[in-house]
């Protein structure tokens, strides 16, 4: 597999809605251009509304950009869709299962469409795993919402596409039962594009991450690219063994230091840049200091600082 090669890759992708009653249209998409890697973890962060389900239609062939286009793998959107259709499986939550008839037949039903050879034994395999082997002879209605989930997760799984579009894979899933997806979609030799409101699974997963607001890309990269960029200024926590009130007190009065907060055994403290560091401990060297650690930004702090 080649790390170089861009499997996805959008020019100018845009999406507009006309609204008959209100006389006029929604822009969803705004000329996105985002390049995916082969084999990477992509996540597409953003608010209700932001445009990631209509960028995630237009990728799987289910709608068509009002302008711009979309290359799969080699292949354009508009002109081979069908061709970019055997090249991906897209999850929607537990949607793209039938309630009315069992687990093991939703399972065997996509594995017969999709050719999939010793799909039996490979049903079973997947089932013991998310455990649910137990409930394949039931009605899919009787599952709860969870199980709905780990059907719908086996049901993708089983499958051998190039490209995973995963939307909201992890929905109504126990803790236990999150951090097993991951690692498994972790192993995955595959290229992953994933929409979700859970933040640790997109910290966990994610090699890079895109957060799109009002149908605008507002920021891409990796983590530690997304943290440098918004990390303007730097937290420090610092542990003091005595004399807290006195040091938060001197700290307040000093002008490169922008907030200064008591934080459990210690003081949270707010440079203005990192260029002050030395400053900050020509005064911290007159006290019993423990610790100095930087506070790290988390996914959901990037998402509140950048949407």
């Amino acid at each position: 597999m080649s790390k170089e090669k861009n499997i996805i890759e959008t020019f100018n992708l845009t999406k507009s809605y006309h609204l008959k009653k209100r006389k006029t249209s929604i822009l969803a998409l705004d000329d996105v251009n985002i390049k995916i890697k082969e084999g990477e973890k992509f996540g597409l962060l953003g608010p209700n509304g932001a445009g990631k389900t209509t960028m995630v239609s237009i990728l799987t062939t289910l709608m068509q950009p009002t302008r711009g286009y979309v290359i799969i793998d080699g292949f354009n959107i508009l002109n081979d869709p069908i061709a970019v259709r055997n090249k991906i499986v897209l999850m929607l939550g537990n949607e793209m299962i039938y309630y009315r008839i069992t687990g093991y037949d939703n399972l065997k039903f996509f594995c017969k469409i999709y050719q999939i050879p010793n799909y039996k034994e490979k049903i079973y395999n997947i089932a013991k795993e998310f455990n649910i082997e137990k409930w394949l002879n039931e009605y899919v209605e009787r599952y709860s919402m969870g199980m709905k989930v780990k059907l719908s997760l086996c049901r993708t799984l089983l499958l051998d596409p190039k490209i995973y579009f995963l939307d909201e894979p992890t929905f109504g899933l126990d803790v236990k039962t999150v951090n097993f997806i991951v690692n498994k979609l972790k192993k995955l030799n595959k290229t992953i594009f994933l929409t979700s409101h859970n933040m640790n699974v997109v910290e966990k997963l994610c090699d890079r991450i895109a957060f799109i607001n009002n149908g605008k890309i507002q920021a891409i990269g990796d983590k530690d690219y997304l943290k440098t960029i918004m990390k303007q200024k730097i937290e420090l926590i610092i542990e003091i063994l005595e004399n807290k009130k006195e040091l938060i007190s001197k700290l307040e009065e000093v002008s490169f230091i922008t907030n200064v907060n008591e934080h459990k055994n210690g003081i949270l403290v707010e440079l203005d840049e990192r260029n002050n560091y030395s400053k900050l401990l020509s005064i911290l060297q007159n006290y019993k200091i423990l610790s100095i650690k930087e506070s790290e930004l988390s996914i959901e702090d990037l998402f509140m600082k950048i949407i």
